[in-house]
């Protein structure tokens, strides 16, 4: 017989491996395929895109360490788009992370800020940001 514990386990473990669990259990709302479709093609379009809050500490130190690398980030404010929270959900649902900033580099989701800060200490940023 399973045990509640291990029901959850299980739960779990399917809600982490495979998107599709995330989607029934998730909380928010599913956004739609059009803001879903602007948002991948942000993400795909520009080399390094950072979704940003104009009032987010974190977000300022990520733009000013990929500023200082002379990155030419394309920033987009969410605090300031009227479809900001959506860009926001479907980020969420792409990549699971909630939170700003969101930073992607060559198409690929790098984290926040303090992903970037690390990938810097390392000697890893330059390198990502050259190819």
């Amino acid at each position: 017989m399973i045990t509640l514990l291990q029901l959850l386990v299980l739960v779990y473990i399917l809600y982490k491996v495979f998107p599709i669990f995330k989607r029934l259990f998730s909380t928010g709302t599913m956004v739609s395929e059009q803001v879903l479709s602007k948002t991948k093609a942000l993400i795909k379009d520009h080399k390094v895109f950072v979704a940003s809050k104009t009032y987010c500490p974190y977000c300022s130190q990520t733009k000013k360490l990929l500023e200082s690398l002379n990155a030419n980030a394309f920033v987009v404010e969410l605090d300031t788009e009227p479809d900001g929270s959506d860009i926001q959900a479907a980020l969420a649902e792409l990549t699971g992370q909630r939170t700003v900033p969101n930073v992607f580099i060559n198409g690929e989701h790098v984290g926040g800020n303090s992903d970037l800060q690390a990938l810097n200490s390392q000697g890893k940023l330059k390198t990502l940001l050259k190819n």
